[in-house]
Formats: C-alpha cells, structure tokens, sequence
C-alpha cells in the first residue's frame, strides 16, 4: 500500500470548534447531560482525543421530548407556514455552504473519510435541504369522489415528534437525508448522531440556531445506542423513529417501539449487494468504477458491492485489474485526501479482522490484502483493500454484512446462474448489472430483488430518487416525494352537504 501520513492545516473556525467544550442542543440552549456525564470521541487516523461529548440518558431524552413536542403544539404546526418553513431550510443550506470547509473537516477527524468524500457528503446534506425546502408548500391532499351527497377530501399531516438516529459512516448526510424532509412536513425532531461521530451533527446544531428555527423545534442528542438510542426508540410521546444502521439493532428498534406506543419505524439497514458484470461489458467503463464500488469509504457503507459476479471469459481479466488497483491505492490521514482513510473505530477494524479471519478458517483464496497496515500508520485504524475469490456461496463473507474494505469475486456462466447468487442472500439494498445488452440489463432489474439496481454504473445518488432496501435490508424510502410519507399521516374527511 501506498502510505501517506502528513497532517494539513485546519480552517481556523474548525480549531475553534474543537478547542471549545462540546454540549448539546435542546431547546435552542446548548447544554450538558443531566448529571454531567460525558463519552469521548476520537480521530481513527491516529486515535488521539477530539473532544469529550455529552452523555443523554432517559432524563435528557425526556427534557427534549416535552421541549419538542411543546414547540410542535405552539409554535411549529400552526405558527409556522409552509412558506416560511421553506425559506428556513434554504437558510440552513446557505448556512452549510458557507461553512463548507469546516464540515469537511471535521467530518473528515471524526470520521475518517478523505477530505474530497467529506466534501461530497457535505454537498449532498445540501442538496437535500434544498430540494425539500420546495416541497414545504407542496405537500397536498385529494378530493375523492362518492356521491353527490358529500364531499371526501385527504390531507397530509405532520406525526408531531420524530426521533431521528443516524449512522457513523455518512454522518452529516445520512442526518439531512432525515431532518430535511421531516422539517418540510412539519415535524419537530430528536436528533440522535452515533457516538463515534457526533461532531458535524453539534456544528449543524449552531447553524440551525443561526438560521432562525424556533426553540425546541431541533433538539440534539448525544449518546450511544444504550441509554440514549433505546430511550429516544422507546419514548412513549415520539412519534416515530427513523434508523440508518445494522438490521439487528433495526430488528430491536421495531420491537421496542412496538412495546411503547406502536410508533411509526422506518429503517434503513445493511447490504451484501452483487455487482454483476458480463463478459459484453463496456470494460473502460467498468473498470473506472470498479475500485469505487468496492472499496469507496473503506468499504464502510451499505450499498458497495462486496459481492462481484463476473462471467468466465472475463475472470481472470477483472480480478487482476482490480487486484492492481487495491494494491496501489493511496491510505491515510484524511486530512491529506488520500484514495482510502481508516477506519473509523478500533471495535470496527477488530470485528473486519475477524471476519478476514473466518474467510481464511473457511478456505476462501486471499487474492491481496487481509491485513492491518503498520509502519507510519501504525497509530490509526488502517486496513489494507482485501479481495477474496471462492465459487463457494455458502461461505460467511459471501453470507454477512462485513462493513470494510472486503470484497469477495466469483464467477459464473450465464444469466440464469448469476441471478440465483444474487438473490441468495438475506438482505435487497442495491445490485448493479454491467452488460451492453439494455435488453438483458432490464431483465436483471426486473429479476433482482433490491431496492436500487444500476445499470452501467454504481452508487448513483439524487435527493429526488427514492432509496430503500428489501427485505432484511429494511422498510420504507428515503428520500425523493417517498420521503413526505414517512413524516405525514393522512387523514380522510367526510362531509355531508
């Protein structure tokens, strides 16, 4: 691996930041848990101390759901029009544009991921605070015909209070995919970011402050998945939880809101997406992408496909080439904007390792990689790009979400073949197909069971674009006009003229 250590200077409104005590947002007053207890987060480039954050427990929670739910009975539901709550969100975007470098970089600390990714997350949270700022004043009913005795009109409601719990991998942009079009409806919200990168999620929490929202309308919280995430999930006066992260703590998150007051869920959770490729591919095309699709954030996100299927006149070729390309990727500090950052946390480099562990226990061939980096980067949670080969599909890293820079490649014959590996898995988050023949491609799309099939490309993302997975990969979709139904009941009235 190519390794890269130096250290970039930081804006000085970041140092500032981090050089000021951290503390959380409720009822636009920035304070401390209840009895002042407090969690550390760190840089995973180096494991160095980024700064001490407040620990919610049941009391926080609490506090923050009567303060939400006051602002949403006075102030948010009525006193607010649709129109104004528009102009607040594309002032939040402004807000985060002029900021742009901050949130980078602290993204980048907290987080891991280069510089120039952090970059595109950041410009993504913007987009989609944009985009349903539109959709404030466009959210409708319908007139529905039945005789001529009455008159049946819908209309969309907001749920009231929205527990909000994001993910480490995509931090900032995973929370506007949420708060975004919950605000545009109407709701007031409980923002929870995971304990392992709640910086950006308290820098935006200022500039929801500066930008004018009312007190109590967006209220963050800062904890880890016990306390806090099980005492906002379980809150009898919230309204519902939407969830980004693993579908076993999904599957505990729906039972426990079942228990409490039956609250809306929708979940958003892990991937084993197949990325099929066939010998009639656009190769030039494919082979941009294929580094991408296997190993963009260190392999720490659901969508990547670290399942590759690849027809058998074209085996040999494309696990070479992407052999290369793993082997002479650029790994470090994020701050330097190499090709791969680390890890984020030492628990998650430890449970990739174990799992590089159980492939080789299992006889699956180790083309490159399967290691943990030393030298100068010794100090960080460095991870080498590992590929696996196996015609084995009853292996653990072909069957388990492993969330790291692991890919195992396979190959098959023909179609019939490689849509039965595809579909052998528990999860239906994303799949993509390479072929020239469109013919062929929509027949994949129509045959695979995800949420989001590519054609001729990979990670494809818009604001407008809904995404969701199938099956164990969870319910409901983000994002686009399918977001607006997760946020708003609908509510039918009947009147007899």
């Amino acid at each position: 691996m190519k390794q890269t250590v130096a250290h970039s200077a930081m804006t000085e409104r970041t140092t500032i930041f981090l050089t000021g005590p951290q503390k959380m947002l409720v009822d636009n007053e920035w304070i401390e848990s209840t009895f002042g207890e407090t969690f550390t987060t760190v840089n995973p480039a180096n494991g160095n101390l980024l700064a001490k954050v407040p620990l919610a427990d049941e009391r926080d929670v609490n506090h923050a759901v009567t303060v939400a739910r006051k602002a949403f009975n006075t102030v948010w539901k009525e006193g607010i029009r649709p129109a104004e709550r528009a102009d607040l969100l594309w002032k939040l975007a402004t807000l985060l544009e002029r900021d742009l470098q901050t949130l980078m970089e602290l993204e980048t600390l907290d987080n891991g991921k280069p510089l120039d990714k952090a970059k595109y997350d950041v410009l993504g949270a913007i987009a989609h605070l944009k985009y349903y700022a539109g959709w404030a004043t466009k959210i409708e009913g319908t007139t529905i015909p039945t005789d001529q005795n009455k008159l049946v009109y819908t209309k969309k409601e907001p749920l009231g209070v929205v527990g909000l719990i994001v993910p480490w991998n995509f931090p900032l942009m995973i929370a506007m995919w949420k708060l975004a079009p919950a605000l545009a409806c109407g709701n007031c919200c409980i923002l929870k970011p995971a304990e392992q990168t709640p910086l950006t999620a308290l820098y935006l929490g200022k500039l929801i402050v500066e930008a004018g929202f009312p007190a109590g309308v967006v209220n963050i919280l800062t904890g880890p998945g016990l306390p806090t995430g099980q005492a906002i999930s379980q809150h009898k006066d919230i309204d519902k939880i939407s969830f980004t992260g693993s579908t076993a703590v999904g599957k505990k998150i729906m039972k426990t809101a079942a228990k409490s007051n039956l609250k809306k869920v929708s979940l958003e959770l892990g991937g084993k997406s197949p990325n099929v490729i066939f010998e009639d591919a656009d190769l030039e095309t494919l082979f941009k992408s294929l580094p991408w699709s296997s190993f963009y954030n260190t392999g720490q996100e659901c969508t990547l496909g670290s399942r590759i299927y690849v027809q058998e006149s074209i085996f040999e070729k494309s696990v070479e080439f992407l052999k290369e390309k793993a082997v002479n990727m650029t790994i470090g500090n994020g701050l330097e904007n190499p090709d791969l950052g680390p890890m984020v946390s030492i628990e998650q480099l430890n449970r990739v390792l174990d799992y590089i562990a159980i492939g080789k226990n299992e006889g699956v061939e180790l083309v490159c990689g399967g290691n943990r980096l030393d030298g100068k980067l010794t100090e960080g949670y460095f991870l080498a790009p590992t590929i696996f080969s196996t015609q084995n599909e009853d292996v653990t890293i072909l069957k388990e979400e492993i969330f790291g820079p692991v890919v195992v490649v396979s190959k098959f014959k023909d179609f019939d073949e490689v849509i039965k590996k595809a579909n052998n898995t528990d999860y239906g988050l994303a799949a993509a197909v390479w072929t020239k023949d469109l013919s062929k491609a929509h027949r994949f799309a129509n045959a695979v069971d995800a949420g989001t099939v590519w054609i001729n490309g990979y990670d494809l993302f818009d604001a407008a674009v809904p995404f969701g997975g199938f099956k164990q990969s969870g319910n409901g979709k983000e994002m686009g006009k399918s977001a607006i139904d997760l946020y708003t009941k609908e509510k039918a009235v009947w009147t007899v003229l």
